[in-house]
């Protein structure tokens, strides 16, 4: 696989996170994401706040999605850092407003296929 070819499914990855974010498709992002993989972001109380992805999956699915809502997309992939053939860095912003995020993705090459191992946002409340 060459560099242009582990950009793009690195790219397909993130469309689908964000693609399944916004339609509320745990499936979607679950597909995106490695089992074992983790949510950190600092609580409104300030505290260090870790969700294991099937405990966030649980949250998308049981809660009305941005597009149910009609609320429009806010995604936009800031940059993209191929570290190396099995490591990868997404910075990206989204939103389910009032909630915009900042997220970064650590992705690995696990079985020939990329994956986010672990994703670390911070919240910001918007009007």
């Amino acid at each position: 696989m060459t560099v242009t070819d582990d950009r793009k499914a690195i790219e397909n990855v993130v469309q689908s996170y964000l693609d399944g974010l916004h339609e509320g498709d745990a499936t979607k992002i679950a597909g995106a994401f490695h089992p074992t993989s983790a949510l950190t972001s600092i609580s409104e109380t300030g505290e260090l706040a870790i969700t294991p992805r099937d405990v966030w999956l649980d949250n998308v699915r049981n809660r009305q999605s941005p597009k149910q809502r009609g609320l429009s997309r806010h995604d936009e992939v800031l940059s993209i850092d191929l570290v190396g053939p099995t490591m990868a860095y997404v910075k990206l912003k989204c939103a389910i407003p009032p909630r915009f995020f900042t997220d970064q993705l650590s992705l690995l090459k696990i079985d020939g296929r990329w994956q986010v191992a672990q994703k670390v946002f911070m919240t910001e409340l918007r009007e």
